[in-house]
């Protein structure tokens, strides 16, 4: 260490990095429980293997991923499993080991005890734990039931405590969930502008996520309304009058009779648009009337990870001069006026491991869907060719199938740093191809997702954002120079998120995203190549009253631009958009 001519302190390190170490030989001693060649096998470290003393202690002690000798004694209920791992020769540039184990007795779990819960209602936690009095003691079902309190949303996930007890001379355990609970109802209240002859619209919601429909009538449970039972009640109206009406209702029981965790939902919904005088020729009116019941419950097989969900839904849709929309057959004719009826059955079959609805860390979200409707083209062998029908006759009863698949994955990065890869394909189908795909029930991608959340959900087609692009600037988006929906889509991203508050009153994250995405009008036009990409950057809150917020900057890589268009490449190619409420899909 010397000073230098510049009066800075100099500082020279001589490193002597020594010999590289092997694993040579590495025997067990004191197991009786698993053989040799289990525990070897979950050890995973072979005779030549580099010597990683880090990598050791997490294959012996615990490993993120459940691959570790703790974990396979420990969820056996060998709670005072030790393992100490002892070098007794260096041989060379190689090592033996001598794994010593003492596995003690099994222990039971006695009492399972639930604090901090001053709104929620014990049993709503209780049916969700893994671990009950009587059972052998479970590390992997402490780590689940973890879980599934955190996605219940209902409490603060970084206050959430786990303590176990010991008594060693009855050989149990008793298991301690500490709970802080957090703010999960949403009020959404807001107004906003719908353009000239418009006027204000106005929007009024309510959801409450741990709502209490058995102490409903019980004037001392409101507080201010009956909540503690994990049931949710959403009820949201907007309007301006005239122009638009809509009202959504939806319950959801999430455990139908209090001992098996099947869903029971219902909901109903009434949409109106109208344009012009009601008495003039010239009237538009677009109006749609739904409900459905869906029934949902938690599969043992392949795991319990998996959920199946059956919905049943009933609509009514009524068009007069209809101009405003985008229904338009395969043919291009605009399907404007008449009265058409979708009845529908979909299943889905999702498997989640996610760990915080909020914001994942890790974990996985999978789901696939089949909506269908009866074929009833196939039924009238009497009818005359569809090509001569008008559209109304056509479509009258609308018949499809509609398979949607979607995935995410999250992953921890470096600190704080989490990997987001999501996929997103959905397709429309006939039964009959003279009669051609539905108008009604299409995907329309592009834009940020609310286009029609301005004047609430117009549930004819299904809105997929895609950032960095508007609707219009997709080429299977356009038809005979009007904007359509599509019966293909396809969408993937890449998101890196990084938390800056994981408070509960307000998480914040900012993200950074590269997304491709297309339509296609046939599925012979499909492929998942064809994309059109776009790269950026964005910010979210939530705060659990207002749900999601945030926004969204988009450059779009692949627009097409006039090269003499006005305004610079970020205008021309950037697209800005927002988050209100919830993440579109």
């Amino acid at each position: 260490m010397w000073r230098g001519s510049d009066g800075h302190l100099r500082l020279l390190l001589d490193i002597d990095e020594g010999n590289r170490y092997y694993f040579r030989d590495i025997s067990w001693k004191g197991n009786s429980i698993y053989e040799t060649k289990t525990l070897s096998d979950v050890l995973g470290i072979s005779q030549g293997d580099i010597y990683n003393q880090e990598l050791l202690q997490t294959r012996l002690s615990f490993s993120p991923d459940g691959r570790d000798v703790s974990t396979l004694y420990m969820d056996n209920g060998y709670l005072f499993f030790q393992v100490d791992p002892i070098e007794t020769a260096v041989v060379g540039d190689s090592i033996d080991l001598e794994i010593r184990i003492f596995e003690g007795p099994q222990a039971t779990i006695d009492q399972v005890i639930i604090k901090g819960n001053d709104r929620t209602h014990e049993h709503v936690i209780r049916r969700e734990l893994r671990t009950r009095p009587g059972q052998k003691f479970s590390r992997s079902d402490i780590i689940r039931s973890q879980r599934e309190i955190i996605n219940l949303g209902y409490f603060n996930p970084e206050a959430l405590g786990i303590n176990t007890p010991v008594n060693p001379q009855r050989g149990t355990v008793d298991i301690e969930y500490t709970v802080e609970e957090r703010p999960s109802d949403q009020l959404e209240l807001s107004a906003g502008w719908a353009g000239g002859g418009r006027g204000v619209i106005g929007t009024l919601g309510v959801t409450f996520n741990n709502f209490s429909l058995r102490n409903f009538f019980k004037k001392e449970s409101w507080s201010p309304l009956p909540q503690g039972d994990g049931q949710r009640l959403s009820l949201r109206a907007q309007t301006n009058g005239n122009f638009f009406q809509s009202y959504n209702v939806s319950f959801t029981e999430p455990w139908l009779g209090g001992k098996k965790p099947n869903s029971f939902s219902v909901s109903g919904f009434f949409n109106r648009f109208a344009f012009g005088e009601p008495e003039s020729t010239t009237f538009e009116r677009f109006s749609i009337t739904g409900i459905s019941i869906g029934l949902g419950t938690r599969l043992k097989f392949p795991d319990d990870n998996f959920i199946s969900n059956t919905t049943l839904s009933l609509q009514s849709i009524a068009l007069q001069n209809w101009s405003q929309g985008l229904f338009i057959t395969d043919d291009g004719q605009l399907v404007s006026d008449g009265n058409y009826y979708n009845f529908s059955i979909q299943q889905k079959i999702t498997r989640t491991s996610v760990s915080d609805p909020i914001f994942p860390k890790d974990g996985a979200t999978i789901s696939l869907s089949v909506q269908l409707t009866p074929p009833y083209s196939l039924f009238r062998r009497d009818r005359d060719d569809p090509q001569t029908e008008t559209v109304q006759e056509r479509f009258r009863f609308l018949e499809y199938h509609k398979w949607r698949f979607d995935a995410e994955w999250y992953t921890p990065l470096v600190g704080k740093f989490v990997l987001r890869v999501g996929a997103k394909i959905g397709i429309l189908g006939a039964y009959n191809q003279d009669l051609g795909v539905s108008p009604f029930e299409r995907f329309q991608i592009g834009g940020d997702g609310l286009a029609n959340q301005q004047f609430g959900a117009f549930n004819g087609i299904d809105l997929i954002r895609l950032r960095g692009y508007e609707e219009n600037e997709l080429e299977a988006n356009l038809l005979n120079g009007r904007v359509v929906a599509t019966p293909i889509y396809d969408k993937f991203n890449v998101e890196i998120r990084y938390p800056i508050s994981l408070n509960p009153s307000s998480t914040i994250f900012v993200l950074a995203f590269a997304e491709g995405g297309n339509s296609f009008r046939s599925i012979r036009d499909f492929n998942p190549f064809d994309l059109r990409r776009a790269a950026g950057a964005g910010l979210r809150v939530f705060l659990p009253m207002f749900g999601t917020l945030g926004f969204d900057y988009g450059f779009g890589f692949d627009k097409q631009v006039d090269p003499n268009a006005e305004g610079n490449i970020f205008e021309n190619f950037g697209r800005f958009s927002i988050i209100l409420g919830f993440e579109p899909e």
